[in-house]
């Protein structure tokens, strides 16, 4: 619903993929703009209106930043498909917009002013890298991609940022009238599915650290195809293992990062991968056999550490927990079990930097931190970071 529109000037960056303008007389009500950047004079259209702030979309741009671009995808608008948020945005100014919200993230949350972030891009260019994507089907059968904030569906031919071979499958050509969902998975091996309700025909296979992974089509894997060995090898040069140390792999999934540090700890070393979800637990346990040490807790991550079903002390410690974040009581609990590091793997620089606090009071400090665009064209942004005691 629109309920005005007003001009402004745009300011700087914000989680979520906004830019904060500010209306009326100084310091102003603060209004969440999607569609600009920071600098430019735009026309809003208010969509939502708060206690203490609005929303809305740039639906004019009346002095453009130099930074801006056309769209490359047609559904990329204001009344249109959600999914992207910096279609508009060059690719280099996408890694210093999504750096300057981890670095005001780390500021405010974590009170670690000005420390040290760039983006690094992976291999492929912006647009062809998701490897997984659901559409939804609307009330005529159509499959789409939602609104921004909210459940209207938007029909449309084709996602930009969606792999190849996602591109050939018949997903919006097709009517769909018994689902609500289509999900489609484009694996490392083997061809592209498509899973009706998620409902697959089979496995898929993904390779990462040196292994193929037979997984449920549902299970998690990153939707980024270097993803997966980026993120591994990082944990890997963050937390120099030693042969024979212990480690914890928490919301260790089908067991990417348990993988890693067995080629550095040995086959035998003692690690213990904690996953709450069973297609990742059943996948885990298929795919690392030859790990003769490895145990697999089948349990949030909190209610093993407050069980002790994790075990312990322990030398190092993953954790890539969802995009709310560790928390507080696991976070200390880790601090407890008296690793001598700490690799942290987020997808939200709110959620990490909250847990870098609670770490930072616990006598920790963050050592390094090194953060990738695995999601180019949207807000999202990967971050790794090192704790040490």
């Amino acid at each position: 619903m629109i309920l005005e529109r007003i001009e402004v000037t745009v300011g700087a960056v914000a989680h979520g993929g906004h830019c904060v303008a500010r209306v009326g007389e100084p310091p102003g009500q603060v209004v969440f703009v999607r569609h600009a950047l920071p600098g430019e004079r735009v026309v809003v259209e208010i969509t939502e209106e708060h206690r203490g702030y609005l929303r809305g979309d740039a639906v004019a741009v009346l002095t453009p930043s130099p930074d801006r671009v056309e769209a490359p995808c047609p559904y990329a608008r204001p009344d249109a498909c959600g999914g992207c948020d910096l279609q508009h945005v060059a690719p280099p100014a996408q890694l210093d917009w999504k750096a300057a919200v981890v670095r005001e993230q780390l500021t405010r949350l974590a009170g670690l002013p000005d420390f040290p972030v760039r983006v690094e891009a992976l291999a492929g260019g912006p647009l062809g890298w998701r490897t997984r994507v659901r559409y939804t089907v609307d009330g005529a059968g159509r499959a789409g991609l939602l609104k921004h904030r909210s459940h209207e569906v938007v029909p449309i031919d084709s996602c930009r940022i969606a792999h190849p071979a996602i591109h050939e499958l018949p997903v919006t050509a097709d009517a769909w009238p018994s689902a609500s969902t289509v999900d489609t998975v484009a694996p490392a091996a083997g061809s592209a599915m498509v899973g009706p309700d998620g409902v697959f025909g089979g496995p898929v296979v993904e390779r990462a650290v040196g292994r193929e992974w037979t997984l449920p089509a549902d299970a998690f894997w990153q939707v980024h195809p270097a993803a997966a060995g980026t993120l591994a090898g990082l944990v890997l040069d963050l937390l120099e293992p030693r042969h024979g140390e212990s480690a914890w792999d928490l919301y260790g999934g089908a067991g990417l990062f348990a993988a890693a540090l067995a080629t550095k700890l040995g086959p035998d070393a003692p690690i213990t991968l904690v996953e709450a979800a069973p297609p990742a637990v059943a996948a885990a346990r298929t795919n690392l056999t030859d790990l003769t040490r490895l145990r697999v807790v089948p349990s949030t991550v909190e209610a093993a550490l407050r069980r002790g079903r994790v075990g312990g002390p322990v030398d190092l410690v993953v954790l890539d927990p969802p995009r709310t974040g560790a928390g507080r009581a696991v976070t200390r609990a880790v601090m407890a079990a008296g690793p001598r590091a700490v690799a942290y793997v987020a997808c939200d620089p709110a959620a990490f930097a909250r847990d870098v606090r609670t770490f930072r009071d616990g006598g920790w400090r963050l050592a390094a931190l090194r953060a990738f665009d695995l999601f180019p064209m949207t807000h999202h942004v990967e971050c790794v970071g090192l704790l040490l005691p």
